[in-house]
């Protein structure tokens, strides 16, 4: 069974569906909030001509996913499958925002529940790369059960740091 990148997952609080070029609009009315990205290693993805390329990047992944808000169909952010390694059962989930409305703990949970239980029917381990500097995103790494499990170099030879969460130690309801 192949992994399927782009899967229609849906939550109590969020939707997540395939991002698709006519989301571009949207999501960078999102992602304009310059407090989004203050502590990511990108901090000017804010920028109009920064957000351009992460956005080609993401439709380019084949794993990208818009969030929309379950309760008015607005766009809250996105997220992203990327790096599915077959022969060491493993996946990468990041690239991951969301509107400030959103922040908190309850969206970020949900989305990320919803991403690790199609996951884990295909992979054993989920990894997640955060830079060294993102306090906030490492707080919400341990926060749904992340492990730190040493650092690694993003595909821009960035150092970052690895968060693990394995089949094995998946409370899908904690």
């Amino acid at each position: 069974m192949s992994f399927d990148l782009q899967p229609a997952l849906k939550g109590a609080l969020l939707e997540l569906r395939p991002l698709r070029p006519e989301d571009w609009s949207d999501l960078y009315a999102v992602a304009s909030d310059p407090l989004i990205w203050e502590q990511h290693p990108v901090s000017d993805r804010y920028k109009e001509d920064v957000f351009r390329g992460y956005f080609r990047e993401a439709m380019e992944s084949g794993g990208a996913m818009i969030a929309i808000d379950a309760k008015d169909g607005r766009v809250i952010g996105a997220s992203r499958y990327q790096g599915y390694d077959e022969a060491n059962s493993e996946i990468e989930i990041g690239w991951t925002f969301l509107a400030r409305t959103h922040w908190g703990g309850a969206y970020n949970k949900e989305m990320k529940q919803l991403m690790l239980r199609h996951a884990f029917r295909f992979v054993k381990n989920v990894v997640f790369l955060v830079g060294p500097r993102n306090m906030r995103s490492q707080r919400a790494m341990e926060k749904i059960g992340g492990v730190r499990a040493g650092s690694r170099l993003d595909a821009h030879g960035k150092e970052n740091v690895v968060f693990r969460i394995t089949a094995s130690t998946f409370a899908p309801g904690a």
